[in-house]
């Protein structure tokens, strides 16, 4: 037995401001991927990858049993691979933000659930939002909340441009130039992140009045000229709204940024060598990094390894 592969995801603008109604651009990124296995003689990671999903479809047993009307499986078959050794063979990083946990997810849909919502057909803006709710009940047993972004974007393999909690759209993005020197690249903070206690704080954060104008008037202004400028390919403003949106994220979600990357943080902004956001909820994992010169970023973050996620 081997599944479809299900791809990792990078949310280029949003993190946290989705949850306060902001825009948001989400990605499929090919270079990580998962597929449901089965095996004869399993690994370490298999027995544990299997256990983790003993206790997955258990979760999706009561969730199919108390929501039907939303999502119902094919439990029977779920439980039968489960028995009989099923895994997740994924090269996505845990806690890295590039969501791991939502490829499973889609994987789990897409091989069990009945009355699926498939790809090819024609996804209009009900059918995205129930997609997007169905993976984020499935999804809440990962993370305590989800969005179901993360399923849904490696489910459909698509762009998913995010205008407000009840409006998505599927979307196109300006096409890659390889020879460009513009890119948007993963930086590795070789931490594991956690997604859970990073929100926790966020949600603490959001009692503060002072907190909630800041995100208002500067994370989620700044947020969607982001989102409209990458769209409209003006890259001009996208890095002047980029730089503003590091200088908010350095000042008001330091917990968020591993201790050791405030220095760095901070050196882009001064030289304009390259700027840096939250990939994901953040506490570890990958940093993303956005730059007008790569190799000016390459040559100023010369101690670290870069993955180029797209280049312009």
């Amino acid at each position: 037995m081997k599944g479809p592969l299900f791809y990792s995801k990078i949310l280029l603008f949003g993190e946290y401001g989705i949850i306060r109604d902001s825009k948001g651009l989400s990605i499929p990124y090919n270079f990580y991927n998962g597929a449901l296995k089965k095996s004869e003689e399993p690994t370490e990671e298999a027995i544990s990858s299997n256990r983790s999903l003993r206790s997955f479809a258990s979760y999706l047993e009561v969730l199919h049993t108390q929501q039907p009307e939303l999502v119902t499986f094919d439990l029977e078959t779920l439980q039968n691979d489960v028995e009989t050794g099923m895994y997740f063979d994924s090269s996505i990083p845990q806690g890295y933000g590039v969501g791991s946990s939502g490829a499973l997810v889609a994987a789990i849909y897409d091989k069990y659930a009945t009355n699926k919502i498939t790809v090819l057909e024609n996804l209009t803006r009900e059918k995205l939002l129930h997609l997007k709710n169905i993976f984020s009940q499935m999804e809440s047993f990962f993370h305590g909340k989800s969005s179901g972004l993360d399923p849904l974007n490696s489910y459909l393999s698509i762009p998913i441009l995010i205008n407000s909690k009840d409006n998505i759209e599927a979307t196109g993005i300006p096409t890659q130039s390889f020879d460009g020197k513009g890119a948007v690249f993963l930086l590795d903070s070789g931490i594991v992140g956690e997604t859970a206690p990073m929100v926790s704080i966020f949600m603490e954060n959001l009692k503060d009045k002072g907190f909630r104008a800041m995100l208002k008037n500067q994370f989620v202004k700044y947020t969607d000229a982001c989102v409209e400028n990458f769209l409209h390919g003006d890259m001009k403003s996208l890095f002047t709204n980029t730089k503003k949106l590091s200088k908010v994220v350095l000042n008001h979600f330091k917990p968020m940024i591993p201790e050791q990357f405030h220095g760095i943080w901070q050196h882009g902004i001064d030289t304009n060598d390259y700027y840096l956001k939250l990939c994901g909820s953040g506490g570890g994992g990958y940093i993303l990094g956005f730059t007008e010169d790569l190799e000016r970023a390459k040559a100023s973050l010369k101690d670290y390894k870069l993955e180029v996620v797209y280049q312009f």
